[in-house]
């Protein structure tokens, strides 16, 4: 059954496509809008793309580890010279692995969204956004080559403007929405730029190519070659690193992040915790042997990575809106990723990306829920006392908490230690910042839960009349997730915990996606065991002190915080501006840009419009003078020769009187003035 499943392995990206169609067309034909019918089609479309994912998985997954490298050609597309590149896509652990993440996780996003958009008018148009959305995420991560990978790269751009600028009707989310699309237009450059050196590169070797499995092999070939004094590898990394900070969030492309929690709230479940910001982080696996090639590209992935990871988590202490701290823990653990892939733990990245997609899902949907309940109430200031009114919320929303603070033995734990224990082995000095990191996540998220759902409710009266639990198409995508953040972990169990259960490989995951990595060259130190069970009491212990004075501080002792706020107002200030980086932002880029916009729009309408209109009446001068001297002298002496011609002409034919006897007499005259000249 999973064979034949597997036969259709095309259809996954091109279904949610369909459903887009189906639903966008009948979104702007006017017709009557019926829920059940464009829920059933974007939901339907999805869950087969889905059912298809897991058919092919269970089915690469019994073939030999050689085998598992599929291409599916669909039909050719650019041919010049040698070179080409086809419509076709990759199926090999790392695609199959996205591909269970995007219609997996994005199909209970579908099925959330039913309940928590069954009242907007743009119900069609959310839903086709959403199906697009997937198509180009799928494209993407299924891609056999660069030029491929990057139709689906700006499609996940372009659905991300539409889906957070949503209703668009607000400023702020139209803003919001273009935000996003320019600043990922600027890591698009860069993304650029590699694909273009790259291939020209390999151009110059004679090997040029563009599809992942020849890259593999012509990589190689990179080695030694230097553009402008730099290694061409480091370069292209960089560049491609560009493209990957703008998509992913990083330092200093993050700021689009916090922003975008304007879109409808399963957007921000969808797009900003379990797909398109996790494109970067794949990006980057997808071309593992390039990274290995260049260890200063690595190193500073690594450090951009765990620098934006602590640095969001220092934001997230001092923010209220309860997706404004969602989303700062989303670009730390962004940050975390990053830093796993520089450390070339590129299989510890890709799990923390699979298990983020379920507890951080699980997160903003449990948010969502909340929001729901509060009648579009954000701010965490204003609730509290949630717990026992929103039960199935609350337990899904600690659980998933819990997860992303790393407490054993859910699904944060394994990949958060997988990370710092493979960084301390590479980096020491960014373990520590990791650390650092981990334990303001644990302390900020118990802040969020203990605010939101524990001791009195702080809402209006109003509000506290109508606080409910969501319907179960809410409910039941955020129990799935919950229990996927408890289990989820046990995917990538180490190998020194195995080894103490006596399992022998343990780690599923990493057994998994090891043939599709790369790894650098040269021998890896790896501590003993015994410092790895130390690490990992350590960082539980960190995980469960940070959890127990999030809680402490905002529950029986708010006087702690209030204290610190109290001795350093500036400091807190600052944090809970976001350390002023969106007002540096407009200061130095934007007020700049549009300065120079003024500039250069009054120097095209005085200089270049000045020239342009001097130039026309320079011409119509010169064309004036031309006019009067044609017509006095060049007309007038045509003229004059015309004239004289008539006037001779006139004179002439008077000779011309048709009798004979006249022509006879200017005979003999003329004979007679002959002879006349001849003789004297």
């Amino acid at each position: 059954m999973f064979e034949q499943l597997s036969h259709y392995v095309a259809w996954v990206p091109f279904l949610p496509l369909i459903g887009a169609v189906i639903n966008g067309a009948y979104s702007f034909s006017g017709a009557r809008l019926v829920r059940p019918f464009v829920h059933t089609v974007a939901c339907g479309s999805l869950f087969l793309s889905f059912l298809i994912s897991v058919g092919t998985f269970f089915h690469v997954a019994h073939l030999p580890e050689e085998a598992r490298q599929i291409t599916i050609t669909l039909f050719p597309w650019i041919d010049i010279g040698s070179t080409s590149a086809d419509v076709a896509f990759l199926i090999d652990p790392l695609s199959l692995t996205m591909m269970l993440v995007v219609t997996g996780v994005g199909f209970l996003i579908h099925l959330y969204s039913v309940g928590y958009m069954a009242h907007d008018p743009g119900y069609a148009r959310y839903f086709s956004y959403l199906n697009l959305f997937c198509f180009a995420m799928l494209t993407l991560v299924m891609g056999a080559n660069l030029f491929i990978m990057f139709i689906g790269w700006e499609g996940v751009g372009l659905c991300s403007y539409l889906l957070i600028g949503f209703w668009f009707t607000d400023k702020e989310k139209a803003v919001a929405g273009m935000k996003a699309f320019i600043v990922n237009r600027i890591g698009d450059f860069g993304f650029i730029i590699g694909v273009l050196l790259l291939f020209w590169t390999l151009q110059s070797v004679g090997n040029p190519t563009v599809n992942f499995t020849e890259l593999r092999e012509a990589a190689p070939l990179l080695a030694g070659k230097t553009w402008l004094g730099i290694s061409v590898v480091t370069l292209v990394c960089l560049f491609f690193f560009v493209g990957a900070a703008g998509k992913s969030a990083q330092i200093p492309l993050y700021v689009w992040l916090p922003d975008a929690m304007a879109g409808p709230t399963p957007v921000s479940a969808l797009i900003h915790a379990a797909t398109m910001v996790t494109a970067g982080v794949y990006m980057i696996g997808r071309l593992s042997f390039l990274y290995s090639m260049s260890p200063t590209a690595l190193s500073v992935v690594a450090t951009v990575g765990f620098a934006t990871a602590i640095f969001a988590a220092i934001i997230g202490f001092a923010q209220n809106d309860i997706k404004k701290v969602l989303a700062y823990s989303t670009v730390s653990q962004l940050g975390y990723m990053f830093g796993a892939m520089g450390v070339a733990a590129y299989t510890a990245g890709i799990f923390h990306l699979v298990t983020h997609a379920f507890f951080k899902a699980c997160l903003f949907l449990g948010s969502g829920s909340v929001i729901h309940a509060m009648s579009g109430e954000q701010d965490i200031q204003k609730m509290g006392g949630l717990k026992d009114k929103l039960p199935i919320t609350f337990k899904t929303f600690f659980i998933a908490t819990l997860a992303i603070a790393g407490i054993f033995p859910l699904a944060g734990f394994f990949s958060k230690d997988e990370i710092l224990w493979q960084t301390i082995n590479q980096m020491p000095v960014l373990w520590v910042v990791g650390l650092v990191a981990a334990a303001g996540t644990a302390i900020y998220m118990l802040r969020l839960v203990t605010l939101t759902f524990f001791g009195e409710c702080r809402a209006d009266e109003e509000t506290k009349h109508h606080i409910h639990e969501s319907p179960w198409t809410m409910t039941l995508p955020l129990i799935v997730l919950a229990l996927l953040s408890i289990v989820g972990g046990f995917l990538g169990v180490p190998e020194s915990l195995g080894h103490l259960a006596g399992i022998h490989d343990s780690n599923l995951i990493e057994h998994w996606l090891e043939p599709a990595f790369v790894s650098p060259a040269g021998e890896h130190k790896m501590l003993p065991h015994a410092v790895e069970y130390l690490l990992m009491f350590v960082s539980l212990g960190v995980a469960v002190a940070g959890c127990y004075a999030g809680y402490l501080f905002y529950s029986r002792r708010q006087d702690i915080p209030e204290k610190i706020v109290q001795k350093y107002p500036a400091l807190h200030r600052a944090v809970q501006n976001k350390f002023y980086v969106d007002e540096i932002y407009q200061a130095v880029f934007v007020k700049n840009l549009l300065r120079l916009n003024d500039f250069l729009g009054k120097f095209d309408l005085k200089v270049i419009d000045g020239l342009v209109n001097f130039s026309a009446l320079a011409t119509k001068i010169t064309s004036f003078f031309s006019g009067w001297i044609d017509r006095i002298f060049v007309d007038g002496a045509v003229n004059l020769v015309a004239d004289l011609t008539s006037r001779g002409g006139a004179v002439l034919r008077k000779t011309q009187t048709g009798r004979i006897q006249t022509y006879l007499y200017y005979a003999v005259g003329g004979i007679f003035l002959v002879l006349l000249y001849r003789y004297l």
